[in-house]
């Protein structure tokens, strides 16, 4: 009885909405919708009416992941049709999160775990559908058009640029991934490159790219904590590109200490992360946060700009410059899971349907999450004062645009 009231309440819901789809069900009913269905949704079992009767974006994905329910569509489509089943209003970004509890989990053993969970999954997937360099953060498109290879290389010359970084510096990366801002810093702007990361597949991959580049005396790679580093030999310059949201919002002030102590005077760090749009909430609806703490980012968090910059300037890191590339991240997540579909097949080879799903769903969530201005993205660039309280940049920023 009362799954014919919720699969009754569904079939009310799509007709209300006008959307075109057909609905297949388990037990062999189907429901054709719209002159020109755009996509099937086949209901595996009955546990699909779940996450449909009463529907959030983390409940659809979640049903997507498990199996509960498959859609057969272009990425672009099904989310629009997720989007338009829950509605157009999925976050309060006037609500304050409850993730206080959170303190406790970034200890080591956490961290590492959860950069593995998400990390090593298998580098052979990840160069499916990432590009050439494999950067796997927010790439930088100067024009609408650019392609990927070239967007993210610019993002890697505007980093190195915005950081004046300048031959012989000693240049650190916190969370390198596989490398390319290192190579980059190395091979163009002629630094001495050291990059960090907790993952284990990472590591090994640029240590056999530092070997395959000639770069074993310009550049270095170490499976270390950022807690870790030692502290006697400090760095010209500093970037975090895609690690800040790791590091736990009641662990940030001891992350911007511990940058200051590595940052020679007058030295400079570009922290590129996550941030909310929400002055206290974390920009996502609970049960999309769920569904990335659960199989994307276990204890990922992402605080507003004005928190991360305010912290900053309690460790003497003086904010020099912010630019927010929220657009650029939405583009560069499209390009993602489009590669990554164009490839599903590859894909499912190397780790299976349920992973497969996972980043799908993921990326192409975030990627909207973007565009409605859920959620952030900010490089902001800070420096170390010299004594006297000077610091020794450009009076305008032509040289990060002259490339």
């Amino acid at each position: 009885m009362l799954q014919a009231q919720l699969v009754n309440r569904f079939e009310q819901r799509l007709r209300g909405l006008h959307l075109p789809v057909n609905v297949e069900f388990w037990n062999g009913k189907r429901v054709s919708l719209g002159d020109v269905p755009k996509l099937t949704l086949v209901l595996r079992r009955p546990a699909a009416l779940r996450a449909l009767a009463r529907p959030g974006l983390g409940k659809i994905g979640r049903a997507y992941v498990e199996g509960d329910i498959d859609i057969d569509c272009d990425i672009h489509d099904l989310v629009e049709f997720a989007e338009s089943l829950c509605g157009p209003q999925q976050v309060d970004l006037k609500k304050r999160d409850n993730d206080d509890w959170k303190w406790w989990l970034h200890t080591r053993l956490f961290d590492r775990r959860a950069i593995t969970h998400h990390y090593d999954v298998s580098n052979e997937f990840f160069a499916l559908w990432l590009d050439q360099q494999r950067v796997y953060s927010c790439a930088y498109f100067r024009d609408a058009n650019d392609s990927l290879d070239l967007a993210q290389q610019q993002k890697l010359d505007h980093i190195c640029r915005k950081l004046i970084l300048k031959p012989g510096e000693r240049f650190l990366d916190i969370g390198c991934g596989w490398g390319g801002l290192i190579f980059r810093a190395a091979e163009k702007y002629g630094a001495h490159a050291t990059g960090i990361t907790l993952s284990r597949n990472q590591f090994d991959y640029v240590n056999d790219q530092i070997r395959t580049r000639n770069l074993a005396d310009r550049c270095e790679v170490r499976l270390l904590d950022y807690r870790d580093l030692p502290e006697h030999e400090p760095f010209d310059k500093i970037a975090s590109v895609g690690m800040f949201e790791h590091v736990g919002k009641k662990m940030l002030p001891a992350y911007f200490a511990k940058i200051y102590r590595l940052l020679k005077p007058g030295g400079l760090v570009m922290n590129h992360g996550l941030t909310s749009t929400g002055l206290h909430s974390g920009g996502l609806s609970p049960d999309v946060a769920d569904f990335i703490e659960h199989y994307v980012f276990p204890g990922g968090e992402i605080p507003h700009l004005s928190k991360e910059i305010e912290l900053m300037a309690r460790e003497n890191l003086e904010c020099l410059d912010v630019e927010c590339l929220r657009p650029h991240y939405a583009k560069t997540l499209w390009h993602w899971v489009e590669r990554l579909d164009a490839r599903r097949e590859e894909a499912r080879a190397l780790v299976g349907e349920k992973k497969y799903r996972i980043w799908r769903i993921y990326m192409a969530g975030y990627a909207l999450a973007f565009q409605r201005s859920w959620v952030s993205v900010n490089q902001v660039l800070a420096g170390r004062p010299l004594p006297g309280g000077t610091q020794s940049t450009p009076l305008t920023r032509e040289h990060v645009y002259c490339g």
